[in-house]
This record gives structure tokens, sequence and C-alpha cells, in this order.
């Protein structure tokens, strides 16, 4: 098992997750998300948050080599 791949795919789909939940919120002007509350924003922050968490898992994935 591959812990760094296993790591990065965990990265990417948090990032995917953070970037819809920000862009959801700040298109939504603000307002209630589920049981958090956010404005407009601060509701940039999960989505750079996302947009961090996304990138990094990526770059994780292609750079980890399969050792068979």
């Amino acid at each position: 098992m591959n812990l760094k791949r296993t790591f990065g795919a965990i990265l990417t789909i948090l990032g995917i997750v953070g970037v819809i939940w920000g862009a959801y919120a700040f298109l939504a002007g603000g307002g209630s998300v589920g049981n958090i509350s956010v404005n407009q924003f601060s509701a940039a922050v999960p989505f750079v948050v996302g947009l961090i968490f996304f990138f990094t898992g990526i770059s994780l994935v292609k750079a980890t080599r399969d050792h068979a």
C-alpha cells in the first residue's frame, strides 16, 4: 500500500469539497450552508484552502512512483 498516494487522494477529495463549498457559499451570498453560517467574504477561506488541498493532493499523486 502506498501511503503517499492514498494521502494525496484524500487531499484531492477534500480540496474538491472545499472548492465546491466555498464557491456555493460565495455565490449564494453568504447565509447558512448546512449548520454553519458564513458571510460572502468569509466564504473565500474554504475556497482558497480547498484549492491548496486540491493542488497539493494532485502533485503528491503525480510525484509518487509505483514500486512493483
